[in-house]
């Protein structure tokens, strides 16, 4: 043999050695059994995945919020070094499948569905779109123009609700990780470059950082595949955030957006310390679902406001971040959240019957801290969440999303199970006690989105009565609580009212 030629075979085999060790040292090295959550059904002819990584916008580096959210679209929207990111979807296509990436403060989740027939070629796409994203500019591009165009036009000027709620949030966690949405910031968008996401995902999208979710019609060889092919993710373990620790809010704080609003949206609330998985939290919850259930008409806050006075579409209150609730009956999963807050929704109100709602939500609110839940009112509740509760995860996937939240909140067992059966045992005494500890009415932050905010910001500080006259008749138990109401004391200073043009919002 020509030396020539050996060295070239002694080049080729030293290749293939090294490829089979990377490829052993990825086995060796692959996800771990812990981290693994598993839903099986055996009759189910799906399988639902939830990749979820420990990282979300809590880890944008100051100056490139944003930064998770477009590196998770990358993956989950974009190119792979496989396939461009047209060849992908229309692979997807004839599956019936798609992978989609949800990302919030504290969690970024892929997540897809398909049916076992088409698995190994779904499979394939999946783990393509994890271990080898493309990371093009056409892709950043288009993705920055999408994520901009929800800052400046979507969320600005077609949506006031979600619109009040993000500026609550932005507000009462301002100067922690919590302090701006998931999308970023227009400035910060901007400025995000191809190396700002390859250095992100090759720091958070590692090995050690990842919990494998599986549901559905799936066996034992799809688990260990996936823990071998994601083990080939990069070594390492971010470091943790420290929980954010909002400014304490003294006093009633308020903040007007300036927006040319047909009728207004109000916000309000403050942050609270207990969070699921704690003994507290199923008592506050049964209290919250009296006050203010989403999208529940017989909750308290709706028969005050809607119900019986037709200001609205409906008043509802929670006590963990919910989301997109114009779009959603249940509550989402994979939004958890180290540090959560009480906050009451009242949808779009008459401009001149704003000053009045907010006041009647407050009353209600005040008159629950201090007198408590009756006790035939909490045994309604109980009875009534004990069975709403079985309607939150209907799916293998909604289920699957539970139990990725148990692991989150370091919950042993189901927390829907445990949820049900709290709702046997609580008590009356619990439950009030439970409200007097974490909630109040003195100390909290109001987002208005409405027009003419000089008007409503003079009538706020100087604690005008706001009656409210309505179209139609009203009963004479309506009108004399309506005295009650319009004369509410709000105690805000001018110092505490802020007022923000709508497009000052989410610059940088």
């Amino acid at each position: 043999m020509k030396p020539a030629r050996t060295l070239l075979m002694r080049r080729i085999l030293v290749v293939m050695l090294a490829a089979m060790a990377i490829g052993s040292a990825a086995w060796a090295h692959g996800v771990p059994e812990s981290a693994v959550v598993r839903l099986p059904g055996a009759n189910d002819p799906t399988v639902s995945f939830r990749i979820w990584f420990r990282v979300g916008s809590q880890n944008d580096p100051p100056g490139k919020e944003g930064l998770a959210a477009l590196t998770a679209a990358m993956l989950a929207d974009a190119s792979t070094k496989a396939n461009r990111y047209e060849q992908i979807l229309d692979r997807l296509f004839p599956l019936a499948g798609q992978y989609s990436a949800s990302v919030h403060a504290e969690m970024t989740v892929i997540s897809g569905r398909i049916h076992r027939d088409n698995l190994d070629a779904y499979y394939r796409l999946l783990t393509e779109a994890i271990l080898l994203p493309a990371f093009e500019q056409d892709d950043l591009d288009r993705l920055k123009s999408q994520t901009l165009n929800y800052l400046e036009n979507t969320l600005r000027y077609a949506s006031d609700e979600e619109l009040g709620k993000a500026v609550l949030y932005n507000t009462i966690f301002a100067g922690t990780p919590y302090g701006h949405l998931p999308e970023g910031t227009i400035e910060a968008v901007r400025g995000i470059t191809l190396d700002d996401l390859r250095a992100f995902y090759q720091k958070h999208y590692t090995r050690e950082n990842v919990v494998i979710g599986l549901g559905g019609g799936f066996d034992e060889a799809l688990v260990t595949r996936l823990r071998d092919d994601l083990g080939r993710l990069p070594a390492g373990k971010p470091e943790p955030v420290p929980p954010p620790a909002p400014k304490p809010l003294r006093g009633i704080h308020v903040t007007i957006i300036e927006k040319d609003a047909p009728a207004t949206a109000i916000s309000l609330g403050f942050p609270i310390d207990v969070v699921r998985g704690q003994p507290d939290w199923y008592a506050l919850a049964l209290a919250n679902s009296w006050l203010g259930e989403h999208r529940n008409s017989s909750s308290h806050l709706f028969q005050v406001i809607r119900e019986a006075r037709g200001l609205n579409y409906g008043d509802y209150s929670y006590i963990e971040h919910f989301p997109e609730g114009g779009r959603r009956q249940m509550p989402p999963q994979n939004v958890a959240r180290r540090r959560q807050i009480f906050e009451i929704w009242i949808r779009p109100v008459p401009n001149d019957a704003r000053h009045f709602a907010l006041r009647a939500a407050l009353r209600e609110l005040q008159r629950l801290v201090d007198n408590g839940m009756r006790p035939d009112d909490v045994e309604q509740t109980r009875k009534f969440l004990g069975k709403y509760v079985l309607h939150f995860a209907p799916t293998t996937m909604d289920r699957l999303g539970y139990a990725l939240d148990d692991r989150f909140y370091g919950i042993a067992g189901s927390h829907l199970e445990i949820f049900r059966r709290r709702m046997h045992e609580v008590t009356p005494k619990e439950v009030n006690d439970a409200v007097r500890k974490h909630l109040q009415y003195q100390n909290l932050q109001i987002v208005f989105v409405t027009h003419d905010a000089k008007t409503l910001q003079e009538r706020l500080v100087h604690n005008t009565p706001s009656p409210y006259t309505y179209p139609t008749p009203k009963s004479a138990a309506i009108l004399e609580e309506d005295r009650e109401i319009a004369t509410f004391p709000l105690a805000i200073s001018p110092e505490h009212v802020t007022i923000v043009p709508v497009g000052d919002l989410f610059l940088k």
